[in-house]
């Protein structure tokens, strides 16, 4: 793993960086069969101070992929206690290499809890938060004519509800989903053949949140749901 020419430049925020580069090298396996390097290794690689590599390594611990122990050091954690919640995990993971087993988990993770986003936003939202699920749906109309940038809108869109539904730990999800879905949404329109998302269907989720509709959005939520498991699986069988 080489630090590449000028990626830490002076002011740049060197812990990410090296909490970055290192958390990649571990989900891609660098150090599979090796152990992890010292933090005078670390430091001498960034050029970093030892405090910026002390405060990066308590970082990868937070996030379960590396533990320390006394007179065994610093290791990599086995996959099982790493942080598959931390937004930055996650998005290493998929980065290292396209996974839909682990799309196929994240999908069931959304079915659990948006179809309930959706119906706590109908019964907890305020105006202006809805007002923000439907900007959102306004701009992938948008982008549907003009080719902007309908994946965001449509990334922006879920998080919306996830935001409105005015619960403190599905809000706390907005990282994660904004995340994995970057990934998700591009395999699924791609495996049905679209450029991108069905907007009649968000419509209906959409329209249903904003009329009260509590069976409309969480029978819309589920139907969007369901589609993209089915088109993951679909893959993970040609895929074998």
């Amino acid at each position: 793993m080489r630090r590449r020419k000028g990626e830490y430049s002076k002011g740049s925020n060197l812990t990410a960086g090296i909490t970055d580069q290192l958390g990649r090298a571990i989900v891609a396996g660098e150090y599979r069969g090796r152990g992890f390097p010292i933090e005078a290794e670390i430091a001498d690689q960034f050029r970093a101070s030892r405090s910026i590599t002390r405060e990066a390594i308590k970082m990868l611990t937070a996030k379960g992929l590396i533990t320390s122990r006394p007179r065994h050091g610093t290791s990599v954690a086995p996959e099982a206690n790493w942080n598959f919640l931390d937004a930055d995990v996650l998005r290493w993971i998929l980065d290292s290499g396209f996974s839909l087993d682990l799309l196929a988990e994240f999908t069931a993770f959304r079915t659990a809890i948006e179809p309930q986003a959706a119906e706590l936003a109908i019964k907890h939202a305020d105006s202006a938060s809805i007002a923000r699920i439907n900007e959102a749906l306004l701009r992938m109309e948008l982008a549907e004519s003009t080719r902007g940038n309908m994946l965001q809108a449509d990334i922006d869109f879920h998080v919306a509800i996830l935001e409105a539904s005015g619960n403190r730990f599905m809000i706390q999800c907005r990282d994660l989903v904004a995340t994995a879905l970057k990934f998700s949404i591009q395999m699924t329109n791609s495996e049905k053949g679209v450029p991108g998302a069905d907007i009649e269907a968000h419509r209906a989720i959409a329209n249903a949140i904003t009329e009260r509709d509590v069976q409309g959005a969480t029978r819309a939520t589920r139907a969007i749901l369901e589609e993209a498991a089915m088109l993951i699986e679909r893959a993970r069988d040609a895929a074998n």
